[in-house]
Protein backbone atom coordinates (compact mmCIF):
# COMPACT_ATOMS: atom_id res chain seq x y z
CA UNK A 1 0.00 0.00 0.00
CA UNK A 2 1.27 3.74 -0.83
CA UNK A 3 0.01 5.60 2.32
CA UNK A 4 -0.96 8.95 0.90
CA UNK A 5 -3.26 9.74 3.66
CA UNK A 6 -0.95 11.78 6.22
CA UNK A 7 -3.22 14.68 6.60
CA UNK A 8 -5.79 12.23 8.55
CA UNK A 9 -2.43 10.45 10.24
CA UNK A 10 1.21 9.54 9.41
CA UNK A 11 1.27 5.62 9.54
CA UNK A 12 4.72 4.86 9.01
CA UNK A 13 6.57 6.31 12.52
CA UNK A 14 9.98 6.66 13.04
CA UNK A 15 11.64 3.52 14.87
CA UNK A 16 12.13 4.95 17.35
CA UNK A 17 8.28 6.18 18.29
CA UNK A 18 7.29 2.62 18.30
CA UNK A 19 10.46 1.00 20.51
CA UNK A 20 9.46 3.88 23.00
CA UNK A 21 5.77 3.16 23.27
CA UNK A 22 6.94 -0.43 23.86
CA UNK A 23 9.56 0.22 26.68
CA UNK A 24 6.83 2.48 28.25
CA UNK A 25 4.09 -0.37 28.32
CA UNK A 26 6.30 -2.39 29.70
CA UNK A 27 7.92 0.01 32.24
CA UNK A 28 5.88 2.93 33.18
CA UNK A 29 3.56 3.22 36.79
CA UNK A 30 1.29 6.37 37.07
CA UNK A 31 3.01 9.96 36.65
CA UNK A 32 2.10 12.16 40.19
CA UNK A 33 0.24 8.91 41.53
CA UNK A 34 3.56 7.63 43.65
CA UNK A 35 7.08 8.03 44.44
CA UNK A 36 8.16 4.66 43.45
CA UNK A 37 10.55 4.11 40.71
CA UNK A 38 7.60 3.57 37.76
CA UNK A 39 5.43 6.18 38.63
CA UNK A 40 9.06 8.40 38.80
CA UNK A 41 9.92 7.24 35.21
CA UNK A 42 6.23 7.94 33.60
CA UNK A 43 6.17 11.71 35.60
CA UNK A 44 9.70 12.01 34.40
CA UNK A 45 9.14 11.17 30.56
CA UNK A 46 6.17 13.21 30.35
CA UNK A 47 7.89 16.08 31.96
CA UNK A 48 11.08 15.75 29.08
CA UNK A 49 8.32 15.72 26.76
CA UNK A 50 6.73 19.30 27.99
CA UNK A 51 10.29 20.60 27.80
CA UNK A 52 10.91 19.33 24.05
CA UNK A 53 7.33 20.72 22.71
CA UNK A 54 7.82 24.37 24.66
CA UNK A 55 11.32 24.43 22.99
CA UNK A 56 9.87 23.56 19.28
CA UNK A 57 6.65 25.91 19.74
CA UNK A 58 8.70 28.55 21.54
CA UNK A 59 6.32 28.41 24.54
CA UNK A 60 8.22 30.32 27.18
CA UNK A 61 6.78 27.49 29.82
CA UNK A 62 7.02 24.20 30.14
CA UNK A 63 4.46 23.84 32.41
CA UNK A 64 2.11 25.56 30.52
CA UNK A 65 2.38 22.97 27.50
CA UNK A 66 -1.17 20.69 28.61
CA UNK A 67 -1.79 17.51 27.23
CA UNK A 68 -4.54 16.13 25.56
CA UNK A 69 -5.58 12.74 23.61
CA UNK A 70 -5.84 15.16 19.98
CA UNK A 71 -6.09 18.62 18.75
CA UNK A 72 -9.72 18.24 18.80
CA UNK A 73 -9.89 17.94 22.68
CA UNK A 74 -7.13 20.80 23.05
CA UNK A 75 -9.50 22.89 20.43
CA UNK A 76 -12.08 22.46 22.77
CA UNK A 77 -10.68 22.96 26.05
CA UNK A 78 -9.33 26.39 24.84
CA UNK A 79 -12.34 27.43 22.84
CA UNK A 80 -15.03 26.47 25.80
CA UNK A 81 -12.90 27.82 28.27
CA UNK A 82 -10.98 31.03 26.94
CA UNK A 83 -13.85 32.98 25.61
CA UNK A 84 -16.63 35.03 27.45
CA UNK A 85 -20.21 34.54 27.09
CA UNK A 86 -21.75 37.21 24.89
CA UNK A 87 -17.83 37.95 22.93
CA UNK A 88 -17.36 38.36 19.30
CA UNK A 89 -15.29 36.04 18.12
CA UNK A 90 -13.54 36.17 13.98
CA UNK A 91 -13.18 32.74 12.25
CA UNK A 92 -12.14 31.68 8.87
CA UNK A 93 -13.69 29.90 5.93
CA UNK A 94 -10.63 27.46 6.12
CA UNK A 95 -11.17 25.61 9.39
CA UNK A 96 -11.90 22.16 10.43
CA UNK A 97 -15.22 21.14 12.36
CA UNK A 98 -13.10 20.83 15.48
CA UNK A 99 -13.05 24.58 15.68
CA UNK A 100 -16.19 25.16 13.54
CA UNK A 101 -18.54 23.22 15.93
CA UNK A 102 -16.81 24.00 19.30
CA UNK A 103 -17.99 27.57 17.77
CA UNK A 104 -21.22 27.00 16.15
CA UNK A 105 -22.13 25.78 20.03
CA UNK A 106 -20.60 28.67 21.94
CA UNK A 107 -22.82 31.06 19.49
CA UNK A 108 -26.08 28.75 20.44
CA UNK A 109 -25.32 28.40 24.52
CA UNK A 110 -23.53 31.27 25.64
CA UNK A 111 -24.70 34.13 22.51
CA UNK A 112 -21.60 34.03 20.71
CA UNK A 113 -21.19 36.46 17.93
CA UNK A 114 -19.51 34.72 14.70
CA UNK A 115 -17.56 36.38 11.76
CA UNK A 116 -15.98 34.39 9.64
CA UNK A 117 -12.99 35.57 7.26
CA UNK A 118 -14.15 34.14 3.97
CA UNK A 119 -12.27 32.22 1.14
CA UNK A 120 -11.73 32.74 -2.20
CA UNK A 121 -12.62 30.57 -5.39
CA UNK A 122 -9.06 29.00 -4.59
CA UNK A 123 -8.53 28.93 -0.92
CA UNK A 124 -6.94 31.94 -0.20
CA UNK A 125 -7.73 34.30 2.47
CA UNK A 126 -7.60 38.36 2.25
CA UNK A 127 -5.39 39.05 5.23
CA UNK A 128 -7.41 42.90 5.16
CA UNK A 129 -10.67 41.14 6.69
CA UNK A 130 -9.42 40.53 9.47
CA UNK A 131 -9.20 44.15 10.55
CA UNK A 132 -12.22 44.79 8.57
CA UNK A 133 -14.72 42.47 11.00
CA UNK A 134 -12.65 43.82 14.35
CA UNK A 135 -15.03 45.26 16.70
CA UNK A 136 -15.38 46.95 20.33
CA UNK A 137 -16.00 43.27 21.46
CA UNK A 138 -13.96 41.54 19.60
CA UNK A 139 -13.05 39.03 22.10
CA UNK A 140 -10.76 35.93 20.26
CA UNK A 141 -9.41 35.14 16.85
CA UNK A 142 -9.52 31.45 15.76
CA UNK A 143 -7.85 29.69 12.73
CA UNK A 144 -6.06 27.28 11.41
CA UNK A 145 -2.46 27.63 10.09
CA UNK A 146 -2.83 25.18 7.57
CA UNK A 147 -5.81 24.38 5.63
CA UNK A 148 -6.34 20.37 5.40
CA UNK A 149 -8.04 20.74 2.10
CA UNK A 150 -5.87 22.53 -0.37
CA UNK A 151 -2.87 23.67 1.66
CA UNK A 152 -2.89 27.24 2.12
CA UNK A 153 -0.74 28.30 4.82
CA UNK A 154 -1.89 30.91 6.48
CA UNK A 155 -0.08 34.43 7.94
CA UNK A 156 -0.29 33.54 11.46
CA UNK A 157 2.49 35.72 12.76
CA UNK A 158 0.62 39.10 10.38
CA UNK A 159 -2.59 37.97 12.37
CA UNK A 160 -0.85 37.56 15.75
CA UNK A 161 0.51 40.53 15.48
CA UNK A 162 -2.71 42.26 14.71
CA UNK A 163 -4.33 40.50 17.78
CA UNK A 164 -1.54 41.49 20.06
CA UNK A 165 -1.89 44.68 18.78
CA UNK A 166 -5.68 44.89 20.03
CA UNK A 167 -5.62 43.21 22.69
CA UNK A 168 -7.54 39.94 21.28
CA UNK A 169 -6.89 36.79 22.42
CA UNK A 170 -5.45 34.42 19.42
CA UNK A 171 -5.80 30.54 19.28
CA UNK A 172 -4.35 28.65 16.57
CA UNK A 173 -4.89 25.71 14.83
CA UNK A 174 -1.97 23.92 14.21
CA UNK A 175 -2.53 20.05 13.04
CA UNK A 176 -1.46 20.59 10.00
CA UNK A 177 1.65 22.35 10.67
CA UNK A 178 3.15 20.58 13.67
CA UNK A 179 5.97 19.00 12.99
CA UNK A 180 7.01 20.45 9.36
CA UNK A 181 6.27 24.03 9.64
CA UNK A 182 8.51 26.24 12.11
CA UNK A 183 6.35 28.21 14.54
CA UNK A 184 7.56 30.17 17.36
CA UNK A 185 4.32 31.71 20.10
CA UNK A 186 6.05 34.22 21.04
CA UNK A 187 6.89 35.50 17.48
CA UNK A 188 3.83 34.78 15.92
CA UNK A 189 1.92 36.61 18.92
CA UNK A 190 -0.08 33.28 19.67
CA UNK A 191 -1.96 32.90 22.90
CA UNK A 192 -2.88 29.35 22.67
CA UNK A 193 -2.07 26.71 20.23
CA UNK A 194 -3.32 23.35 19.56
CA UNK A 195 -1.55 20.65 18.59
CA UNK A 196 -2.08 16.65 17.79
CA UNK A 197 0.96 14.46 17.80
CA UNK A 198 -0.42 11.65 15.05
CA UNK A 199 0.19 13.45 11.74
CA UNK A 200 3.04 15.79 11.45
CA UNK A 201 4.83 15.24 14.67
CA UNK A 202 5.23 11.32 13.88
CA UNK A 203 4.03 10.46 17.23
CA UNK A 204 1.11 7.66 18.28
CA UNK A 205 -2.62 8.30 18.23
CA UNK A 206 -4.44 9.44 21.37
CA UNK A 207 -1.53 12.16 21.87
CA UNK A 208 -2.05 16.02 21.47
CA UNK A 209 -2.71 18.90 23.44
CA UNK A 210 -1.86 23.15 23.54
CA UNK A 211 0.58 25.38 24.47
CA UNK A 212 -0.76 28.53 27.07
CA UNK A 213 1.10 31.73 26.86
CA UNK A 214 1.88 32.85 30.48
CA UNK A 215 -1.21 35.02 31.52
CA UNK A 216 -4.34 33.62 29.66
CA UNK A 217 -6.92 32.10 31.63
CA UNK A 218 -8.61 28.69 30.37
CA UNK A 219 -11.89 27.15 32.55
CA UNK A 220 -11.23 23.52 32.89
CA UNK A 221 -13.11 21.51 30.70
CA UNK A 222 -12.97 18.09 32.82
CA UNK A 223 -12.38 17.71 36.85
CA UNK A 224 -10.89 14.73 38.20
CA UNK A 225 -7.72 13.12 39.72
CA UNK A 226 -5.37 15.01 39.44
CA UNK A 227 -2.86 13.43 42.18
CA UNK A 228 -2.00 16.64 43.90
CA UNK A 229 -4.32 18.34 45.91
CA UNK A 230 -7.18 16.02 46.49
CA UNK A 231 -8.96 17.67 49.29
CA UNK A 232 -9.57 20.65 47.33
CA UNK A 233 -13.22 20.80 45.68
CA UNK A 234 -12.41 21.92 42.66
CA UNK A 235 -9.52 21.46 39.84
CA UNK A 236 -6.64 22.88 41.26
CA UNK A 237 -5.76 26.17 39.58
CA UNK A 238 -2.13 25.91 38.30
CA UNK A 239 -0.98 24.66 34.83
CA UNK A 240 -0.82 22.36 33.49
CA UNK A 241 -2.94 20.27 36.43
CA UNK A 242 -5.90 22.64 35.61
CA UNK A 243 -6.29 21.19 32.49
CA UNK A 244 -5.26 17.53 32.56
CA UNK A 245 -7.92 15.73 34.72
CA UNK A 246 -7.29 12.12 35.01
CA UNK A 247 -4.86 9.55 34.16
CA UNK A 248 -2.41 10.44 31.24
CA UNK A 249 -1.82 8.82 27.92
CA UNK A 250 2.04 8.40 29.57
CA UNK A 251 2.77 5.41 26.96
CA UNK A 252 1.40 7.41 24.00
CA UNK A 253 3.34 10.62 24.91
CA UNK A 254 6.85 8.50 25.23
CA UNK A 255 6.16 7.93 21.84
CA UNK A 256 5.91 11.48 21.33
CA UNK A 257 8.95 12.59 22.96
CA UNK A 258 10.77 10.35 20.90
CA UNK A 259 9.12 11.96 17.63
CA UNK A 260 10.02 15.22 18.91
CA UNK A 261 13.30 13.80 19.18
CA UNK A 262 13.35 12.54 15.92
CA UNK A 263 12.34 15.90 14.59
CA UNK A 264 15.06 17.54 15.69
CA UNK A 265 17.63 15.20 15.08
CA UNK A 266 16.61 15.23 11.51
CA UNK A 267 15.54 18.77 11.21
CA UNK A 268 12.36 20.07 10.91
CA UNK A 269 12.45 22.38 7.89
CA UNK A 270 14.14 19.72 5.88
CA UNK A 271 11.48 17.47 6.77
CA UNK A 272 8.91 19.96 5.55
CA UNK A 273 11.18 20.70 2.39
CA UNK A 274 11.08 16.98 1.76
CA UNK A 275 7.16 16.86 1.84
CA UNK A 276 6.72 19.53 -0.38
CA UNK A 277 8.84 18.82 -2.84
CA UNK A 278 6.99 15.59 -3.20
CA UNK A 279 3.42 17.30 -3.08
CA UNK A 280 4.48 19.79 -5.92
CA UNK A 281 6.36 16.82 -7.87
CA UNK A 282 2.80 15.20 -7.85
CA UNK A 283 0.73 18.36 -8.50
CA UNK A 284 2.99 19.29 -11.28
CA UNK A 285 1.91 15.71 -12.62
CA UNK A 286 -1.66 15.64 -12.73
CA UNK A 287 -2.00 19.29 -12.81
CA UNK A 288 -1.99 19.72 -16.88
CA UNK A 289 -4.54 17.32 -17.41
CA UNK A 290 -7.93 18.68 -19.11
CA UNK A 291 -10.14 16.28 -17.07
CA UNK A 292 -9.09 17.34 -13.45
CA UNK A 293 -9.14 19.77 -11.27
CA UNK A 294 -7.01 20.81 -8.58
CA UNK A 295 -8.09 23.19 -5.91
CA UNK A 296 -5.95 25.29 -4.18
CA UNK A 297 -3.38 28.63 -5.06
CA UNK A 298 -0.29 26.47 -6.58
CA UNK A 299 1.46 29.77 -7.21
CA UNK A 300 3.72 29.95 -3.99
CA UNK A 301 6.23 26.88 -3.39
CA UNK A 302 5.34 27.63 0.18
CA UNK A 303 1.80 25.42 1.24
CA UNK A 304 0.97 21.94 3.21
CA UNK A 305 2.18 18.92 1.39
CA UNK A 306 -1.37 18.58 0.13
CA UNK A 307 -3.08 18.12 -3.02
CA UNK A 308 -6.95 18.02 -3.53
CA UNK A 309 -8.41 17.12 -6.88
CA UNK A 310 -11.35 15.62 -8.61
CA UNK A 311 -11.38 13.81 -11.95
CA UNK A 312 -14.45 15.08 -14.29
CA UNK A 313 -18.28 14.67 -12.53
CA UNK A 314 -16.67 11.39 -10.42
CA UNK A 315 -17.91 10.90 -6.89
CA UNK A 316 -14.27 11.79 -4.70
CA UNK A 317 -15.25 8.53 -3.00
CA UNK A 318 -15.59 6.28 -6.19
CA UNK A 319 -12.29 7.92 -7.38
CA UNK A 320 -10.49 6.99 -3.81
CA UNK A 321 -12.11 3.81 -3.73
CA UNK A 322 -10.70 3.02 -7.48
CA UNK A 323 -6.99 4.40 -5.74
CA UNK A 324 -7.11 1.86 -2.80
CA UNK A 325 -8.75 -1.38 -5.03
CA UNK A 326 -6.52 -1.07 -8.53
CA UNK A 327 -3.57 0.71 -7.32
CA UNK A 328 -3.03 0.33 -3.56
CA UNK A 329 -2.96 3.91 -2.88
CA UNK A 330 -4.51 5.04 0.25
CA UNK A 331 -6.20 8.68 -0.20
CA UNK A 332 -8.86 10.41 1.73
CA UNK A 333 -12.63 11.79 -0.10
CA UNK A 334 -15.24 13.29 1.16
CA UNK A 335 -15.51 16.23 2.93
CA UNK A 336 -12.44 15.99 5.09
CA UNK A 337 -14.56 17.95 7.57
CA UNK A 338 -13.95 21.53 6.11
CA UNK A 339 -17.42 22.22 5.34
CA UNK A 340 -16.85 25.90 4.71
CA UNK A 341 -14.30 25.29 2.48
CA UNK A 342 -16.20 22.92 0.05
CA UNK A 343 -18.34 25.54 0.02
CA UNK A 344 -16.01 28.39 -1.10
CA UNK A 345 -14.73 25.60 -3.66
CA UNK A 346 -17.74 24.67 -5.05
CA UNK A 347 -17.20 20.64 -3.82
CA UNK A 348 -20.14 20.57 -1.26
CA UNK A 349 -21.65 17.79 -3.61
CA UNK A 350 -18.38 16.22 -4.90
CA UNK A 351 -16.00 16.24 -2.42
CA UNK A 352 -12.44 15.73 -3.48
CA UNK A 353 -9.81 13.13 -2.92
CA UNK A 354 -6.90 14.28 -0.73
CA UNK A 355 -3.37 13.32 -1.61
CA UNK A 356 -1.37 14.43 1.62
CA UNK A 357 2.85 13.45 2.02
CA UNK A 358 5.00 12.88 4.54
CA UNK A 359 8.49 12.31 5.23
CA UNK A 360 8.41 8.88 4.67
CA UNK A 361 6.88 9.16 1.68
CA UNK A 362 8.97 8.55 -2.01
CA UNK A 363 9.42 9.97 -5.21
CA UNK A 364 8.72 6.88 -6.75
CA UNK A 365 5.49 6.54 -5.01
CA UNK A 366 4.31 9.61 -6.46
CA UNK A 367 5.17 9.31 -9.54
CA UNK A 368 3.28 6.30 -8.85
CA UNK A 369 0.37 8.06 -7.48
CA UNK A 370 0.58 10.60 -11.01
CA UNK A 371 0.62 7.62 -13.04
CA UNK A 372 -2.66 6.04 -11.26
CA UNK A 373 -4.43 9.58 -11.37
CA UNK A 374 -3.52 10.04 -15.70
CA UNK A 375 -5.02 6.90 -16.19
CA UNK A 376 -8.15 7.16 -14.04
CA UNK A 377 -8.86 10.72 -15.93
CA UNK A 378 -8.54 8.55 -19.35
CA UNK A 379 -10.70 6.03 -18.66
Amino acid sequence: MIYLDNAATTLRKPREVIDAVVSAMQSMGNASRGAHDEALHASRIIYDTRCALAELFGCSRPDHVVFTCNSTEALNIAIQGAIRTGAHVISTDLEHNSVLRPLYRLQEERGVLLDFVPADRSGKLDYDDFERLIRPDTGAIVCTHVSNLTGEIVDIGRIGKLAREKGILFIVDASQSAGSIPIDMEKMGIDILCFTGHKGLMGPQGTGGMCVREGVEIHPLKEGGSGVQSYRHRQPEEYPTRLEAGTLNAHGLAGLNAAVEYIRRTGLEKIGEKERSLARRFYEGVADLDSVKVYGDFSTQYRGPVVALNIRDYDSSEVSDALSQDYGIATRPGAHCAPRMHEALGTTGQGAVRFSFSWFNTEEETDTAVRAVRELADE
